[in-house]
């Protein structure tokens, strides 16, 4: 493997991990904390932090016309997903709210790269992805049912919550990328975009975050959410994003169930099933796939051709 294609792909595999942990630590927090809450503290506050690492360079991404429809579109995206993804787990449930959400996070990218740029997808990666996303759906199977968290009615509006977080998700993936093609780096990309989400999120957290700072431990959970899953992890999709395509990181991100998983069964103490950990063999199955093929030549001068 390529060094700069290393360094991308272990990036994004730590961003997967500390992603993995988000579902943990909000177990954690008191009922009275809405998902709403946590999805802004943790988006919003990150979102502020990534502006505050490169202000002026952000601010210059927002006055090139070539990247910045790119960094708006993309603050929609990061308004619209922690939202939709904290909402809908915590209708549907964690195991099937990470599916959706994820799953269907590298069919967005792939389907956008496919149609704007007429990016031919490879057969490797729609393997890879399909071993990836059905790796996702056996894992989340094989979750005792005890530990879903789905509530009476609540699955159909979760999934569909989960699905508006897995197209959000995609887009603000892709529209980094896009930004950072455009010959922007990719810190003042992320907190341009990411800056431009907390403007939206900020008020959010204003109205329903009152509970988070009740107690000094709910404001520790919040802290460390924006600050790891959120923070440190975009900044390390900024350098995955400067090799990698947008189709290949959230395929790669499918990690994060895994680690999830794993924690949810040792602190937690959730139990898997067979088919669990069928899943969590099958997504690593999917991610070995993509990663250790050779990328072809470049054969232009587009950025980000290293998609094998």
């Amino acid at each position: 493997m390529e060094p700069a294609r290393a360094r991308a792909t272990l990036a994004i595999v730590v961003a997967a991990l500390l992603w993995g942990t988000t579902g943990t630590a909000a177990s954690f927090l008191p009922d009275a904390v809405s998902p709403l809450a946590v999805g802004a503290a943790t988006m919003g506050v990150g979102g502020a932090l990534l502006f505050a690492t490169a202000p002026r360079a952000s601010l210059g991404v927002l006055r090139d016309a070539r990247a910045r429809g790119w960094v708006l579109l993309g603050a929609v995206g990061v308004f619209a997903y922690p939202l939709a993804f904290y909402s809908g787990m915590d209708l549907a449930g964690v195991a099937i709210g990470n599916v959706v959400a994820l799953g269907s996070g590298p069919i967005v990218t792939g389907l956008l790269e496919r149609i704007i740029e007429r990016h031919p997808l490879s057969a490797r990666w729609a393997a890879a992805t399909a071993l990836a996303v059905a790796g996702v759906v056996l894992l989340s199977t094989g979750r005792h049912p005890e530990a879903s968290g789905a509530g009476e009615g609540g699955v159909l509006p979760g999934v569909l919550l989960g699905l508006v977080a897995g197209a959000a998700y995609g887009l603000y993936t892709y529209a980094s990328a896009r930004g950072i093609g455009a010959g922007r780096p990719s810190r003042a990309v992320m907190g341009a975009m990411f800056g431009c989400g907390a403007v939206l999120l900020l008020p959010v957290l204003l109205l329903t975050g009152a509970p988070l700072i009740a107690a000094p431990a709910s404001l520790g959970i919040a802290a460390y959410l924006a600050l790891g899953p959120m923070f440190v992890a975009y900044l390390l999709v900024g350098v995955a994003l400067r090799t990698l395509r947008s189709s290949t990181v959230t395929t790669i991100a499918l990690l994060e169930p895994v680690v999830a998983t794993v924690l949810a069964v040792v602190v937690v103490g959730e139990r898997l099933g067979a088919l669990g950990w069928l899943g969590i063999a099958v997504i690593l199955a999917g991610i070995a796939l993509l990663v250790t093929a050779r990328p072809p030549r470049i054969r232009t001068r587009a950025p980000l051709d290293f998609e094998p």
